[in-house]
């Protein structure tokens, strides 16, 4: 299935209504609920068996899901704003907050995320850091890109970090 060419449109998404998807250890979607497909434009069918990338906004640093998935693959939570790219070529702005899959036995088999809107204020400081981030990597790569967000973050104190990056926004205009 071929990506759609971002437009420059943001779904608005509705208060307290959660985007949910499962996925298996590699993130391809095996559940989503009712509201993620009716937000992305494609159906169930479609989304279920894919990557998640297939959501994946050209906006979003790759820097960012590297990090999820080496914090996913320590066992350890990652909260981030991202950016996702809607079947049409619209976007939507949402904040993710991961968990694992367990089966009856306590092995880990794959992950829960759930989705909410985010404030225009946190994504109106984002969005130039990602944009930043997405051309650093195109030009340097993800080490490049890598090195530019700590040093970035280094910038506004030794107390923002890329795991606290969200409850510290304020800071950063």
């Amino acid at each position: 299935m071929k990506k759609p060419e971002p437009i420059n449109e943001e779904i608005a998404l509705k208060n307290n209504v959660y985007i949910e998807s499962d996925t298996d250890l590699k993130g391809i979607i095996t559940h989503v609920n009712d509201y993620f497909a009716e937000i992305s434009g494609y159906t169930k069918e479609e989304l279920i068996g894919k990557a998640h990338s297939i959501v994946r906004h050209p906006d979003m640093p790759k820097v960012l899901f590297k990090i999820l998935w080496e914090r996913l693959n320590n066992d350890q939570n990652f909260i981030a704003a991202i950016k996702n790219l809607a079947k049409d070529g619209r976007y939507y702005w949402v904040f993710t907050d991961f968990e694992p899959i367990e089966n009856a036995q306590g092995e880990k088999i794959g992950y829960k995320a759930a989705r909410k809107k985010i404030s225009k204020h946190v994504t109106d400081v984002l969005d130039p850091i990602y944009k930043k981030l997405t051309e650093v990597e195109k030009e340097g790569g993800m080490e490049a890109s890598e090195k530019y967000l700590n040093a970035f973050l280094k910038e506004y104190g030794e107390d923002i970090t890329v795991d606290n990056l969200l409850e510290n926004i304020h800071k950063l205009y």
